[in-house]
């Protein structure tokens, strides 16, 4: 499966209709850097990147498992993910692939790679809120963000198979994605993992892990993926909170660093919020604040304007999950990919 490397131009491999290869991209990424839109600059830095003849690429972690910093990415490593995606969601070459992420991050580098290597025929647009506003081709796989996804209901009975990363689905969203004629999957991953490992359709409780990778947990109950073809380290220790199914199926729980401690109680926020999701509408988030009595205690943080809360939405809560404070921000801080960023909103 892995023979293919990162100097492969897939034959079938086409770019807004155009059949390319290594030096039409090489020649296309100067042409982009000299006189292309402000979105297309990082696509043609990452491709002259790509084809420098150095076996890695720098790229800025999200911080997701520490300080955000720069690591050096196997460029095989991306083809071996890029091939692992390709077997997991059966894609072929020449189906139709739409980017619209930004090429900053990693999911948007990874797209142009599947394309290049798995030779997809790949429309390429401005990464905005709104990708698919005025686009009426079918697609047979497009990956966006929670928010993206949100904006494009209407237009994704053209795609044949979505996924979806980033940023958690909120459950009002998976409610209106699940009844689409599309195929639909939440990803996990992050850039030490070289985007996602592992995949579940939206509705279904346990993540699946690609093909050559395999999970464990330690003794934290975190979880620990083992990826030899796909990540440079032997293993990568995250902070997400995970029940094992088995070797390759996960759920998850939420992240360490969010539990909260109320009076000798650990509780994890997330598991709060997926009690609560079908009561509130809009965004909201569990927190802690300090408390004398309890060290912390459990605070419900609200988006928008101030209204009255009918308390009933909380019996389906354990005694210790009740919210001791309520609190509205009219704006939550978050990501460019759409997640909600609680301490920064807090403050």
């Amino acid at each position: 499966m892995y023979n293919l490397t990162y100097e492969n131009v897939h034959n079938h491999f086409k770019l807004n209709g155009f059949h390319l290869d290594k030096e039409d991209l090489c020649r296309v990424a100067y042409s982009f850097i000299k006189e292309g839109e402000d979105f297309e600059k990082p696509v043609g830095d990452f491709l002259l990147d790509w084809f420098d003849g150095k076996p890695h690429i720098e790229m800025r972690t999200s911080g997701s498992t520490g300080t955000p910093k720069i690591i050096q990415v196997n460029k095989q490593s991306m083809v071996n993910s890029a091939l692992a995606t390709g077997n997991f969601f059966d894609l072929h070459s020449g189906d139709r692939a739409l980017q619209c992420l930004p090429v900053k991050y990693v999911a948007g580098k990874m797209m142009l790679i599947r394309a290049i290597i798995l030779g997809l025929d790949l429309d390429y647009v401005a990464p905005s809120s709104h990708p698919m506003k005025g686009l009426t081709d079918k697609y047979d796989f497009v990956a966006m963000v929670p928010l993206q996804a949100q904006n494009s209901l209407k237009e994704l009975q053209n795609v044949k198979k979505l996924i979806v990363g980033g940023a958690r689905i909120s459950a009002s969203l998976e409610k209106q994605l699940i009844k689409l004629p599309t195929e639909v999957f939440e990803t996990y991953g992050m850039t030490e993992t070289i985007t996602h490992i592992a995949a579940k359709r939206v509705g279904e409780k346990m993540f699946t892990v690609l093909p050559n990778v395999s999970i464990s947990n330690d003794e934290r109950d975190c979880l620990v993926i083992h990826a030899p073809n796909i990540i440079s380290e032997d293993t990568v220790i995250t902070n997400d909170l995970v029940e094992l199914v088995n070797e390759k199926q996960f759920k998850f729980l939420g992240r360490i660093d969010n539990i909260i401690n109320s009076g000798g109680v650990k509780i994890i926020p997330e598991q709060v919020e997926q009690k609560l999701a079908e009561k509130i509408n809009g965004r909201f988030f569990i927190t802690s604040k300090e408390d004398m009595d309890l060290g912390e205690k459990v605070v419900l943080v609200l988006e928008g304007e101030v209204f009255e809360i009918d308390k009933s939405i909380f019996n389906s809560l354990d005694k210790y999950e009740h919210p001791k404070e309520i609190l509205f921000i009219s704006k939550f801080k978050e990501t460019e990919n759409g997640k909600v960023l609680r301490k920064e909103s807090l403050k």
